[in-house]
């Protein structure tokens, strides 16, 4: 099974009343390690690089996010700042210009969703976490 079709899934749970969808980019990866579930192959696939996805991982693994509200949280070797977190399992963060990020983690997977400069990131956060419930609901 490819999780790939996902994103695109989860980029069109983000558009608006007009058809615009906020959500440019996403990935899942695993709870345990932060290994990829999604490809880099789709043109909207976030792509993480070296130890950011496990670095990802272990804090939502420890529900510790002081690392990211320390020293911002890396996506495709940007730093973005750590806005907040909810609940262990929903962790927001933007950089200036460049969009912000939507974490949220369900029983083994984390979805990541990037709103587009200038676009909601609410509906990114809806899109991200109507994939994550999924998951969840599905025991994973």
């Amino acid at each position: 099974m490819s999780w790939d079709s996902y994103i695109d899934n989860l980029t069109a749970q983000t558009k608006d009343a007009s058809g615009t969808a906020h959500c440019d980019k996403a990935c899942i990866i695993g709870l345990d390690g932060g290994a990829p579930w999604t490809t880099a192959t789709p043109a909207n696939a976030l792509k993480l690089q070296g130890q950011e996805g496990v670095n990802i991982a272990q804090c939502f693994k420890a529900k510790n996010f002081t690392s990211f509200q320390a020293g911002g949280m890396y996506i495709e070797g940007v730093k973005y700042q750590f806005l907040r977190e909810e609940d262990g399992k929903l962790v927001l963060a933007k950089k200036k210009d460049k969009g912000a990020i939507t974490l949220q983690s369900s029983k083994t997977a984390i979805v990541i969703g990037h709103t587009k400069e200038g676009c909601q990131q609410g509906f990114v956060n809806k899109g991200v976490g109507v994939i994550a419930e999924y998951l969840e609901s599905q025991g994973m």
